[in-house]
This record gives structure tokens, C-alpha cells and sequence, in this order.
């Protein structure tokens, strides 16, 4: 007697056992019925009948995705290796399990091959200088498609684009030429603005002669103020012809 009361005790421990269930506050608990599904349960206890209902757990925390190094030709015909960094989470448990095999190897396929389609179609320069873009671009079709599976894609990053040895030789010859372009212009736009500053100095001393010889007479005391013995300059025709009329007065 007392063994058949031990057995029974047993058997309704395993019982509760397997029928009291907790899932933490980041998981929910998807619960299915002789296969039908009931719903999603959590956080906290609840219970289950044992051997009628199965649970499918689903955390719900925000999953980093790595998205392996993908080859890709870009619209200028470049080929680059490009990997990136998917944000996710799940924000209806029953759709994950239900609509989806395996969600998260559903996302990255699919972050693989909307990587390779919009990089693309764009040139090698705006996948470098336009990454904040793509990123949303990215991010809003990988949200479009997973939405049906329950998931909520917040970020999208490009880590890495590698570019091949040839072609990282031509993109530093052409900013090496561009840098030259730029020293050449910032050049002639100086030259231009110091000879429109000459030329409205020569305009204000061809009103007053008196100012050629007062900037002469200052250009000789700047050079008596240098190391040299011997001083040799010529002198403007308007100073001998003031003296020749003063010796002839």
C-alpha cells in the first residue's frame, strides 16, 4: 500500500513538474495544443497540460547579426567584398514560430542577398561616402521583408569594404590628381586677387606720380638696409628731368 502511494506521489510530482512552467522576462513562451496553436505565455509561471501542450520558447532580446563578407560588383563595374552588421529582435513570438523555420537564419539570407542588390547598383565611390544612406536603405528592406516573420530590424551597419590592390593604387592616384587640382586652383586664385591689387596700385599712381616716387624712394631704403657694399639702381627719368630744370633755372 504504502509503495502504491509512492508511486502515485511520484507521478503527480513529475506531473506538476512537467506541467508548471517560467520563462524569464526576456522570453516568451509559445504554446501549442495537440498541434493548434493557443498563444504566446509570459513572463512569470503559468502551466501547461503535460503531453497535450508543447511549448516553444522565443527570447526576445536584440540579436546581433553578422552578415558574411559578400562579392559584389558595384555599378562602375568595381569588385568589393562587403560585410555588415544586422540589429534585430522579435516582436511577435507566435509569427517567428509559426510563419518561419528558423528566424534568425531567415534573416541573415536575406540580409545577404538585399546586401548584394543595392550595393549593386551604386558606384564604389557612394558605397564609400554615402555608407550612412545605404544603411538606412538596408535597413528599411530587411524590415520589409522579415516583418511578416515577426521581427523588427532597427539597425543596419557596413563594417568592412575591401577593395582590391589595383584598384586601391587608382582611387590613391586620383586623389593624389585631385589634391594637385586643388593646389593649382587655390594658386591661380590667389595669383588672380594679387593682380587685381596691382593693378589698382597702378591705377592710384598714375593718378598721383607723387606716390611712384615715394614707394621708389622706400624701395631704396629697404635695400640700404641689406648687407651689400655696392648699390647700383637706376633713376626714373622724372627725377633727372626735375634736377635738369632746376639747373637750367
Amino acid at each position: 500500500m504504502s509503495m502504491t502511494i509512492g508511486i502515485i506521489v511520484a507521478v503527480v510530482v513529475l506531473f506538476l513538474a512537467s506541467a508548471i512552467k517560467v520563462v524569464r522576462e526576456y522570453e516568451r513562451g509559445v504554446i501549442f495544443r495537440l498541434g493548434r496553436l493557443v498563444g504566446a505565455k509570459g513572463p512569470g509561471l503559468f502551466l501547461i497540460i503535460p503531453l497535450v501542450d508543447k511549448m516553444v520558447k522565443v527570447d526576445l532580446r536584440t540579436i546581433t547579426l553578422d552578415v558574411p563578407p559578400q562579392e559584389v560588383i558595384t555599378r562602375d563595374n568595381v569588385p568589393v567584398s562587403v560585410n555588415a552588421v544586422v540589429y534585430f529582435r522579435v516582436v511577435d513570438p507566435q509569427a517567428a514560430v509559426v510563419e518561419v523555420l528558423d528566424y534568425i537564419e531567415a534573416t541573415r539570407q536575406i540580409s545577404m542577398t538585399t546586401l548584394r542588390s543595392v550595393l549593386g547598383r551604386v558606384e564604389l565611390d557612394d558605397i564609400l561616402a554615402e555608407r550612412e544612406k545605404l544603411n538606412r536603405e538596408l535597413q528599411q528592406i530587411i524590415d520589409e521583408h522579415t516583418d511578416p516573420w515577426g521581427i523588427k530590424v532597427s539597425t543596419v551597419e557596413i563594417k568592412d569594404v575591401k577593395i582590391p590592390s589595383e584598384m586601391q593604387r587608382a582611387i590613391a592616384r586620383q586623389a593624389e590628381a585631385e589634391r594637385e587640382r586643388r593646389s593649382k586652383v587655390i594658386n591661380a586664385e590667389g595669383e588672380f586677387q594679387a593682380a587685381a591689387k596691382l593693378r589698382e596700385a597702378a591705377a592710384i599712381m598714375r593718378e598721383a606720380p607723387g606716390a611712384l616716387q615715394l614707394r621708389y624712394l622706400q624701395t631704396l631704403s629697404e635695400i640700404s638696409t641689406e648687407n651689400a657694399t655696392t648699390i647700383v639702381f637706376p633713376v626714373p627719368i622724372e627725377i633727372l628731368d626735375a634736377l635738369r630744370g632746376r639747373t637750367q633755372g
